[in-house]
């Protein structure tokens, strides 16, 4: 086979081990790779591809990033575009496509498998928001940053008696927050499955002010609703699939500016916005990124098409992509409440 693989949507560490599991997989068995750069842009216009080969993966697998680039470029937007990268799979005599990505990058895939194209998906969204699979690539990389983060943002909210706002990644679901917040000792944690209750904030922080703690942390998931009390209002800018640019929202901001202002705690934000995103993937994220990435391939070669290679505990697992795409899925509450011990 000619197997064609791409990463879409947002960079997530990882995403260069599941490229190396990909090339690795189908050079053992005979079969070609093909790197498709840009995401679903490298399949548009006059494509933009390269031929992987064992010496291209070699050192990849410790690097953030992808080696083949990104973007959230969306051809369902267009019947034309829709139709160019319908012709470049035949084009570059493609037999299969292993993509890369979340929902957006799943959305285009699963248009594609219904329209006779050949392919596995392999699941990576830092947010961890896929139904289905239990494990999206970059995930556990975002969760350690974030802890890390407050580990060292603790000391210097201590040392002056302040209230630190943490803004996350989580646009629909509070994985990166709850987790994260939970592994770095958050005093509170708001995510989007859950109403944000001004007066519970900041009652839970002028309650530990009362038992003596001079200094809280609180995490903030991007895609929480903020009361208008607060002044959670949602920009109109959207990216290539109808999504509000999360980054003009300034939710840690406005969470922050209202703690001040009713508790009299000085306040102050910080975004940890694309360092989640950055770096080194943990050892995890290394691991289950490769698994994918030989499980796709695998999947392929049986025939087993419009399938997501998901993550069930220790086994992988094909999923019909019908039952991944347009949906999220939402942190467990029991998990949330575990949390609140702590709040």
């Amino acid at each position: 086979m000619r197997i064609g693989v791409l990463t879409g949507g947002g960079d997530a560490p990882g995403l260069n081990a599941a490229i190396r599991g990909v090339t690795r997989r189908a050079l053992e068995g005979g079969d070609l790779v093909v790197g498709i750069k840009n995401g679903w842009a490298g399949l548009m216009g006059p494509g933009d591809t390269t031929l992987l080969t064992p010496r291209a993966v070699d050192s990849i697998l410790q690097l953030g990033g992808t080696i083949l680039g990104t973007s959230r470029t969306n051809p369902l937007k267009d019947p034309l575009h829709l139709q160019e990268v319908l012709d470049n799979v035949r084009a570059l005599d493609l037999d299969a496509l292993a993509p890369i990505g979340g929902d957006d990058t799943l959305s285009v895939a699963y248009e594609l498998h219904r329209r006779g194209v050949k392919l596995v998906g392999i699941p990576k969204t830092v947010d961890n928001d896929l139904p289905e699979t239990e494990y999206c690539i970059g995930f556990d990389t975002a969760v350690s940053i974030v802890a890390e983060a407050l580990d060292r943002l603790h000391t210097t909210a201590s040392a002056h008696h302040r209230v630190l706002v943490v803004e996350v990644m989580g646009r629909e679901a509070g994985w990166v927050a709850l987790k994260g917040g939970i592994a770095g000792g958050a005093e509170l944690i708001l995510i989007p499955e859950v109403p944000v209750d001004p007066d519970y904030v900041c009652q839970t922080l002028q309650r530990h002010r009362s038992q003596g703690k001079d200094s809280s942390i609180v995490v903030v998931a991007e895609g929480v609703e903020l009361p208008e009390a607060i002044g959670g209002v949602s920009p109109e800018e959207v990216d290539a699939f109808g999504h509000v640019r999360l980054d003009r929202r300034g939710v840690g901001d406005a969470l922050a500016r209202y703690i001040e202002g009713r508790t009299g705690y000085e306040t102050r934000v910080t975004v940890l916005g694309h360092l989640q995103r950055g770096g080194t993937p943990t050892a995890y994220d290394r691991i289950m990124a490769t698994r994918c990435g030989v499980a796709a391939v695998d999947l392929l070669r049986d025939g087993q098409f419009g399938y997501l290679a998901a993550v069930r505990g220790e086994a992988i697992c094909p999923v019909p992509l019908e039952q991944v795409v347009g949906h999220v899925r939402t942190v467990d509450l029991a998990l949330y409440e575990i949390a609140r011990v702590f709040f």
